[in-house]
């Protein structure tokens, strides 16, 4: 292997691609002089390795999309199909080769927001036509971008950072274009929920993604009464504005000392990483309200032996699910899964402290 020294400020990247030469030989110098203080040059070596050496800057950046473009050997070899190609969370250099090839060979980029996809575009120099495609519009969208698929086009799909269609418009699409026995493709890019699980320094082994809590209150608490008797670690998706909320309703159900993790504007100039309990979580963000996008972590539950509830932890729950709209049995079907108590004596509990004050509702309502 040929090591070779470059500057500090220089980057390297090696990329392989099925190039068949037998002896080394060297691909026209990329042209990009004027943004380089320092010699370039793109070669194949041994294992059919291209190396292109170059300095990170927004003019290199649209001439390296240019020249990879013009030397991959896969060059206008794509079959027609759907290509889910995961985008920067932030840091527009977290993009792959092969995704700027996609990007740039395909008919049509299927975008969640055209102006801000517009910006990653420009930045490496693709002229591919944008089409927006958003919750808003998705079933609108479905049979005219199926036509074109159907005619022979490359459609990429991307959404406004990361992978289309994990909490993202093009779960649909995809499950659409599997039926028609249309070719589905992955390019792997970045993820959020990935990325913070990897620095989270909570356990790998198993977790749950839960997204999004659903934005009706009843059906918000039932997602979080489920997780927190999870033994994997949980993953939510967060916005700034409803995180104090969040780590309020959180901690009735997952307890003060569960540790969480919350990952803000991860590859950015801002990105932070805050660990913590969920006591301290709230104690911490009731004051202010972050900025930014969230992704929120909370281990799973690591107790083996669980302790039986008091009583009235039991009824407060119990009032609180009833308060909320629940019925008598649904209420004390939750209750009874989040603890070791029986159903039955939940039920039996639930008609000894609510059972009259039901009886007396549903009387007044059926006349």
């Amino acid at each position: 292997m040929l090591l070779r020294h470059v500057p500090t400020k220089a980057a390297t990247i090696a990329a392989t691609l099925p190039i068949r030469y037998r002896k080394w030989q060297f691909l026209p110098s990329v042209n990009i002089r004027n943004e380089l203080p320092f010699p370039h040059s793109a070669f194949v070596g041994p294992r059919n390795v291209v190396v292109i050496s170059f300095c990170s800057s927004s003019g290199a950046s649209s001439r390296l999309a240019d020249q990879l473009h013009e030397y991959s050997p896969k060059h206008g070899s794509l079959k027609p199909g759907l290509y889910l190609v995961g985008t920067p969370i932030g840091n527009l250099e977290d993009i792959t080769l092969r995704a700027l090839r996609i990007l740039k060979s395909a008919n049509v980029i299927l975008s969640e927001d055209t102006r801000h996809s517009g910006k990653l575009l420009q930045y490496y120099n693709i002229k591919t036509p944008l089409m927006s495609y958003h919750k808003f519009n998705e079933s609108r969208r479905e049979q005219v971008v199926l036509k074109r698929l159907k005619q022979g086009e490359i459609v990429a799909l991307i959404s406004d950072a990361g992978t289309p269609g994990i909490s993202d418009p093009g779960m649909d699409l995809a499950k659409l274009c599997v039926g028609e026995n249309i070719p589905v493709v992955p390019i792997p890019g970045p993820c959020a929920l990935i990325s913070a699980l990897s620095v989270s320094g909570l356990s790998t082994d198993e977790f749950t993604f839960v997204g999004f809590l659903p934005k009706h209150a009843g059906s918000r608490r039932k997602r979080l009464m489920v997780s927190a008797n999870e033994t994997t670690t949980q993953i939510f998706y967060v916005p700034p504005h409803k995180l104090s909320l969040f780590l309020e309703e959180s901690s009735s159900f997952f307890g003060d000392t569960r540790h969480c993790v919350i990952a803000r504007e991860m590859t950015k100039l801002h990105e932070e990483f805050w660990h913590g309990t969920l006591a301290e979580a709230n104690e911490a963000f009731s004051a202010h309200q972050p900025k930014g996008e969230l992704t929120v972590l909370i281990e799973g539950q690591t107790n083996t032996k669980v302790e039986t509830p008091p009583e009235i932890q039991l009824e407060n729950e119990l009032r609180d699910l009833i308060s909320r709209g629940e019925s008598l049995s649904t209420a004390v079907k939750l209750v009874a899964g989040g603890t070791s108590v029986s159903k039955k004596t939940v039920y039996s509990l639930a008609l000894r402290k609510f059972g009259k004050q039901l009886e007396v509702e549903d009387n007044s309502n059926s006349k």
